[in-house]
């Protein structure tokens, strides 16, 4: 009988990864199609897959597809000719990681889900085909030069702090859903401008231009492969790079440098710092940004009580945790909000 889930721990399978000698290529990749049966285009990829080695997280659901995986290097060719094997998938577009160890996943889930971007759309007259148009990363540099372009950042405010594009507005919320609607009201008065949206790999901001254009605006764009293919072709093309800092990514390498430019502040003593971490009190694991020199002082926590938590016998750490929910906690303009912990962190949601 065919395996179709993992039977091994995560720390056990983290540990075959980093033992691992050849490297991996880290990469992502979606694609809206249609799928009459989620749970057995599940099973037949996870079998694939697996038999490829990929490690990675990757979604399946009546609109398409949604990946972010690793692949040994050797195998890279082979897992490019097993998805451009599929008739919807053909010449899909591979999006490899701009600062990569090769050290992003070490297991595969493949996971079925209602809808591969959480969108919050429940209109029947929503149709996802009609989106906005595809720019490469040279007509992105040249549209965003008239003054009266909208640039507009559809990631969450975690990953605009740490790195976006010159003139991007951000949309004030860290759920997918809220921002799609949020979006639309910010812009309403702007109809009939140039719209250009962004995101990591281009998987929200292609839905979120498909729903501006369901509101009402005349002429939208999205950045085609997101930041992660803009900063490639820039760096192929030698064209102008018009992102700043640093690329957030949800795997565990939690962002890729695109600049040296460092444009946030560690949320401990506000010195600039960009690098994301998550609290080792296994009771909060709040995602925050913390710099060196705050890392030594609080021993990788976010807070003194956290700090003085994990000092505390293990037994009582263990006591005090049980009924207590971990949360899904980000460090968010100021406050606690809820979002996944490293362990979970998901772009869709």
């Amino acid at each position: 009988m065919a395996v179709l889930h993992n039977r091994v721990s995560n720390e056990e399978l983290k540990q075959r990864m980093l033992a691992e000698t050849e490297p991996r290529t880290t990469l992502s990749f979606y694609q809206y199609f249609p799928i009459p049966d989620p749970q057995a285009f599940r099973d037949e990829w996870y079998q694939q897959l697996t038999a490829l080695k990929v490690f990675g997280r990757v979604y399946v659901a009546h609109e398409g597809v949604n990946a972010q995986v690793s692949v040994p290097q050797s195998r890279f060719d082979a897992l490019r000719e097993f998805l451009h094997g599929h008739p919807a998938l053909a010449g899909l577009r591979l999006n490899v990681a701009v600062d990569d160890d090769g050290k992003s996943f070490w297991v595969l889930r493949i996971k079925v889900r209602e809808k591969i971007v959480a969108d919050g759309i429940d209109d029947p007259a929503f149709d996802m085909s009609n989106r906005g148009r595809y720019v490469s990363a040279e007509e992105f540099n040249r549209l965003t030069e008239d003054p009266d372009t909208i640039v507009v950042d559809m990631r969450n405010h975690y990953e605009y702090e740490v790195g976006h594009f010159e003139k991007a507005i951000e949309v004030p919320s860290d759920a997918f859903r809220d921002q799609l609607p949020m979006a639309a009201e910010m812009l309403d008065d702007a109809k009939e401008k140039k719209i250009i949206m962004y995101c990591t790999g281009g998987i929200r901001c292609e839905k979120a231009s498909a729903y501006m254009l369901h509101r009402g605006f005349q002429e939208v764009y999205h950045l085609e492969g997101g930041i992660i293919h803009y900063a490639n072709q820039v760096r192929e093309q030698g064209l102008p790079n018009k992102f700043h800092g640093k690329n957030f990514v949800f795997d565990s390498r939690l962002g890729e440098r695109i600049t040296d430019e460092i444009i946030a502040k560690c949320h401990q003593c506000g010195e600039p710092a960009d690098t994301h971490v998550n609290c080792v009190n296994e009771s909060c694991h709040l995602l925050f940004i913390q710099c060196d020199a705050c890392k030594t002082k609080y021993e990788h926590c976010c807070s003194r009580e956290c700090q003085d938590f994990i000092h505390l016998p293990i037994e009582v750490q263990k006591e005090k945790r049980k009924g207590v929910e971990k949360g899904r906690n980000v460090f968010s303009k100021g406050r606690h909000s809820l979002r996944p912990r490293l362990g979970d962190l998901d772009p869709t949601l």
